[in-house]
């Protein structure tokens, strides 16, 4: 093959969006210095998506000296700013500022007559945002999209949009920061946008999505983002990505099967991927999925992968070791995640936000392991921490787990008139949210509360609301807590009674009181009432005497002895 031919079938796999094949072309017509300007472009783009991320800049260095020598400022300038844009998203700051320098000096004098400027202010952008400078980065991406209009050029209408939106939301202005976003996928989905920066656009606002838990936007757009990286044979980079975000959604909505394909996928994608990103997420799916299914041994084996990858496996691991009688461990290990993200005294609003996001998941996890544990206090302190959070963010999602945590700690606390309207809205968010597995987790918690008001009709139908969705989705575990018969040994508000839960059970059946449990197990009196509160709270019962009479009827009730 000549190399016109080469080319040529460079430029036809280029056409096709079949990236590996148009790396490898264009790779050889290099080799025989036939590449023009426009060939350099298309290079550089076929490797960035091929995943051969260096062979890219080599490309767009190429195409920098290229048009230079021809005297193509503009376009030289272009170059520099998208090999810029690769080195800040590698944390390669102090070269990105070089290719920048070299931008500006080939435009000396050009301001107003081209729209590489309005490129240009991109990365200086990236970087006051990155440093906390909220409002000068707004007013450098402002600008940036104002050239971009002017000179209507959709790729630095969308990275400055992209830039402005995140800089909004960085400033407390939520929702002027995601409606740019929405304007910036607008413009990413008319195909106009040049691939070296739709797969980062794409990410960016998908992370915002997961900052602030704007579900809804997050599944609208995935959906596209799929649709993006389906378009296009040999892709390397994004797809791993996006696997997860499909399955962190199909999760949520209960399509659990999906989702494990989805992460199986993913894992082995990201594995083998050589665009830099890890399986850690991926991993981290995976093993969620596999608890919540009850299969509790690849589950852990996924979170401590996932853990070896730099991925925090918590609050996963501890709520397996919670599934697995383990509380205490549980415990610490949440308490001391939290810890790490307690926010420094001096943050501002929008680091503040952002912990609370990070924190959110630990803290639902915190009150349950807590409230396992019979720890009443610290569950109540948790979840006012979660309400905060829930004022914070202002979004569905996390209302749900903070409401959901407030219902159980009333019930705890043997207030189940009072927990059951805070448990309703809980129910109302993750039926609107689309989370039928969340949704039904809190209709056992509503028929605890039934029941401990002598409403039993009522807790059976909840329950049996509840059973129809976990067996739809496959929990295994949540079905085994409410199969029939299995009340005498295990809690439908979700946690197992341990070995010596149900000793302290069946001595209350027998009428002993906290001091006679204490004598009868060699305990301390409080561990007593611990263990006596702990079994109130999985059971859903309010009062002692119901609890007696439950484990009367249950055939629980200890031999003699126990009574004071």
């Amino acid at each position: 093959m000549t190399g016109v031919d080469v080319l040529e079938a460079a430029r036809a796999a280029f056409d096709r969006r079949d990236w590996q094949a148009a790396y490898a072309a264009f790779s050889a017509a290099r080799a025989g210095n036939r590449l023009g300007t426009g060939d350099w472009e298309r290079f550089a783009i076929s490797a960035h998506l091929a995943g051969c991320e260096a062979e890219s800049r080599e490309a767009l260095t190429g195409g920098f000296r290229a048009a230079a020598a021809q005297g193509e400022a503009a376009l030289a300038a272009r170059f520099a700013f998208f090999a810029a844009h690769s080195l800040l998203f590698s944390g390669e700051f102090a070269q990105a500022n070089g290719w920048c320098a070299r931008a500006q000096a080939m435009l000396a004098g050009q301001e107003d007559r081209c729209v590489e400027w309005g490129y240009l202010l991109i990365p200086r952008g990236v970087q006051q945002l990155a440093a906390g400078d909220h409002q000068d980065a707004r007013g450098t991406f402002a600008e940036a999209l104002r050239i971009g209009r002017r000179f209507n050029d959709d790729g630095l209408v969308a990275a400055a949009g992209h830039g402005l939106g995140r800089a909004l939301i960085h400033a407390g202005l939520r929702g002027e920061g995601l409606a740019v976003l929405d304007e910036v996928m607008v413009t990413v989905s008319s195909g106009d946008v040049t691939p070296l920066l739709v797969g980062h656009l794409y990410c960016g606002v998908l992370e915002a999505c997961q900052e602030l838990y704007d579900v809804r936007r997050a599944r609208e757009w995935t959906a596209m983002f799929t649709r993006w990286c389906e378009g296009q044979a040999g892709l390397v980079p994004f797809r791993g990505p996006c696997l997860v975000h499909r399955a962190e959604l199909m999760r949520l909505h209960g399509d659990w099967e999906d989702a494990l394909a989805e992460a199986r996928r993913a894992c082995e994608w990201l594995s083998t991927s050589t665009g830099g990103e890890g399986p850690g997420d991926a991993l981290y799916q995976l093993g969620e999925l596999y608890r919540l299914r009850g299969e509790y041994p690849s589950a852990e084996g996924a979170y401590r992968e996932a853990s070896r990858q730099g991925r925090a496996p918590h609050p996963g691991l501890a709520l397996l070791w919670l599934a697995r009688g383990q509380p205490e461990a549980a415990a610490a290990a949440l308490r001391r995640a939290l810890d790490e993200l307690e926010p420094p005294g001096a943050a501002g609003e929008w680091e503040r936000v952002l912990l609370a996001s990070r924190r959110t998941e630990l803290l639902a996890a915190f009150v349950e392991v807590q409230l396992a544990g019979g720890e009443l206090e610290a569950a109540r302190e948790g979840a006012e921490q979660l309400a905060e959070a829930a004022r914070q963010l202002e979004a569905l999602p996390v209302r749900a787990m903070a409401d959901r945590a407030a219902g159980s700690v009333l019930i705890a606390e043997g207030r189940p008139r009072d927990a059951l309207a805070t448990l309703r809205r809980s129910w109302s968010a993750w039926t609107s949210v689309g989370a039928p597995y969340e949704a039904a987790r809190v209709r056992v918690l509503v028929a605890a509360a039934c029941r401990a008001l002598g409403d039993h009709e009522s807790a059976e139908m909840e329950l049996d609301a509840a059973r129809w969705v976990f067996e739809r989705v496959g929990a295994s575990p949540e079905l085994a807590l409410l199969r029939p018969g299995r009340l005498s040994n295990e809690s439908p508000a979700g946690a197992p009674l341990t070995p010596r839960e149900l000793e302290v059970l069946g001595l209350v059946a027998a009428g002993a009181t906290n001091k006679g449990i204490a004598a009868s197990l060699v305990i301390s009196e409080h561990t007593a009432a611990r263990h006596v509160q702990n079994i109130l709270q999985k059971l859903g019962f309010s009062s002692r005497a119901a609890l007696a009479a439950f484990a009367v009827k249950e055939g629980l009730a200890a031999g003699p002895g126990g009574q004071d």
